[in-house]
C-alpha cells in the first residue's frame, strides 16, 4: 500500500526515485517509534546543471529551490495519503542553503541536522556518498534533491543498504572544488564525514560564491554536481 501512495503522487515517474530504509539505531531517540524510512530523489534538470562552469547560476539557484520547494508539497501530499490510509508518517523537510539555518545554533556548530536525507537514502540503497559529501545515486548521478519521510510499520524493505563509495579513483570532483573541502578519502558508514571532507569550507566558500555571482544570501555552487562523470554518462 505504502509504495502505490508513493508510485501515485511521483509525476512524471521517470524524474524520481525512492526507496525504504531501516533506520533503528541511527537516529535520534526524539523519533520514538519512527524508525523506518521512506528516501525520495527528484532529478535535476541537465541543462541549467550543465550550464555550471565556475559557480552558481542564478538558474540554477532558482531551480535549486523550485525543486525544494516540490519535493516539500509531494511530502506533504504523500503524508495526506498516509494518514488517509492510517498510516502515521513524519516529514523532514528538504534540506535548504538559503539564511535560514543561521538562527540553528547547533546546526551552525556541526553542520549536521537531526535526520540526514544521504543517510536515509544510502540505507534505502539508492546510491552512496561521494567524496565532496554529496549524494550519489545509481539512478541520476549527483543530479537529484533528497527529501525524507520517516514511519513507524516497515512499509516493505526489500533493498540492501548501500555501505561503501563507489567512486574508486575518480576525484574530478575533489580537484574541482572551490573550497578545496575533500581530501579525496572514500566514504563508508564507519568512517565521519569530517574525515574526508570539510563542510565549513565548503558553506563558507558556497557563501562568497552566492554572494559574489548572484548577489544572495545563500550557501550554493553546484561545480561537484556538474563535473561528476557518473551523472554526465548517465544523462548526456
Amino acid at each position: 500500500m505504502i509504495k502505490a501512495i508513493i508510485n501515485k503522487n511521483l509525476v512524471p515517474p521517470e524524474n524520481f526515485i525512492f526507496g525504504f530504509a531501516d533506520l533503528h539505531g541511527l537516529i535520534d531517540k526524539k523519533f520514538n517509534v519512527f524508525q523506518y524510512g521512506i528516501s525520495i530523489g527528484k532529478k535535476l534538470d541537465d541543462r541549467i546543471i550543465d550550464r555550471i562552469k565556475d559557480g552558481p547560476t542564478i538558474e540554477y539557484y532558482n531551480h535549486y529551490n523550485q525543486l525544494n520547494r516540490d519535493l516539500a508539497d509531494l511530502t506533504e501530499r504523500i503524508h495526506a495519503d498516509l494518514q488517509k490510509a492510517g498510516i502515521d508518517s513524519i516529514i523532514i523537510a528538504p534540506t535548504i542553503s538559503t539564511g535560514q539555518e543561521c538562527h540553528d545554533e547547533k546546526y551552525l556548530k556541526t553542520l549536521s541536522a537531526d535526520i540526514s536525507h544521504k543517510m536515509v537514502a544510502t540505507r534505502s540503497g539508492l546510491g552512496w556518498i561521494g567524496k565532496t559529501d554529496l549524494f550519489v545515486s545509481k539512478a541520476f548521478g549527483p543530479r537529484l534533491r533528497l527529501v525524507s519521510i520517516l514511519l513507524k510499520q516497515n512499509p516493505g524493505i526489500d533493498s540492501i543498504p548501500v555501505e561503501k563509495s563507489r567512486c574508486g579513483k575518480c576525484d574530478i570532483c575533489v580537484v574541482k572544488c572551490p573550497a578545496n573541502a575533500a581530501n579525496g578519502k572514500l566514504w563508508n558508514i564507519k568512517i565521519h564525514r569530517n574525515e574526508f571532507f570539510d563542510a565549513h569550507k565548503c558553506r563558507e566558500k558556497c557563501n562568497d560564491l552566492a554572494r559574489e555571482k548572484l548577489n544572495v544570501d545563500a550557501r550554493i555552487c553546484g561545480l561537484c554536481v556538474s563535473v561528476c562523470p557518473l551523472g554526465k554518462k548517465i544523462h548526456n
